[in-house]
């Protein structure tokens, strides 16, 4: 069976596609049959009438194992909204047991297999269930992005105490700049590091063009275990 990853974030756009694409291509880069997935994407762009999801696009990208798209992203949804609502929207539900056999069928192929989930920890996934409670059907450890900007120290200490709540692992976690002027971006880094008790995989710079190559250098997946 192969290692797999839990990416979450303390908010929405805080840069979890990034980074975990960034994870594949460094996991790969290390010799791993490395995959990602998307359990859940909510937010199509048209172009030429046809959609695409571009979280998906770039997991797919970052990957060097050929998957089955319902594999990769069992559910896809046009509205950019909670994935719940946009779930109602389409007269579904979205239902975690399907997720968790697409994630197996990708663990017997791949060595590393990165799952990306959505907005925040808590966000709702049905009326009932959370990105956490998927995490906990998964059974993998969880790499937190923290969007370094104003208010992300409550945020990501209130995801930690989330994740420990739920029994769940925090294997890393990653600053990722996405407030370049950030005031006292030092001190606010020097805290975190102090309070999250987890290890700290690096600090992924504001990049001209997201890259997941390129954010891959700034991360120490030595650091990531089991």
């Amino acid at each position: 069976m192969s290692r797999g990853f839990f990416v979450i974030g303390t908010d929405t756009g805080v840069g979890k596609t990034l980074v975990a694409a960034a994870l594949v291509h460094g996991f790969a880069a290390l010799g791993f049959k490395a995959v990602g997935m998307k359990p859940v994407a909510a937010g199509a762009e048209e172009s030429g009438g046809v959609l695409r999801w571009e979280d998906v696009e770039v997991l797919k990208g970052a990957s060097n194992l050929d998957a089955p798209l319902d594999l990769i992203n069992p559910y896809r949804f046009v509205p950019p909204v909670s994935p719940h609502l946009a779930a109602r929207q389409a007269g579904t539900a979205i239902d975690l047991a399907p997720i968790r056999d697409a994630y197996l069928a990708l663990a017997g192929r791949a060595d590393r297999v990165v799952v990306e989930g959505v907005g925040g920890v808590l966000a709702p996934l049905n009326e009932r269930e959370t990105a956490a409670d998927l995490a906990v059907l998964l059974g993998l450890p969880l790499v937190l992005v923290v969007g370094m900007r104003l208010g992300c120290l409550s945020h990501a200490l209130l995801t930690a105490e989330a994740v420990r709540a739920r029994g769940l692992k925090l294997a890393g976690w990653v600053a990722n700049r996405i407030d370049p002027s950030m005031a006292l971006f030092d001190e606010n880094l020097a805290t975190l590091q102090d309070r999250l008790a987890a290890p700290f995989l690096g600090v992924v710079p504001r990049l001209e063009r997201p890259d997941p190559a390129e954010a891959a250098r700034y991360l120490e997946l030595s650091l990531l275990t089991d």
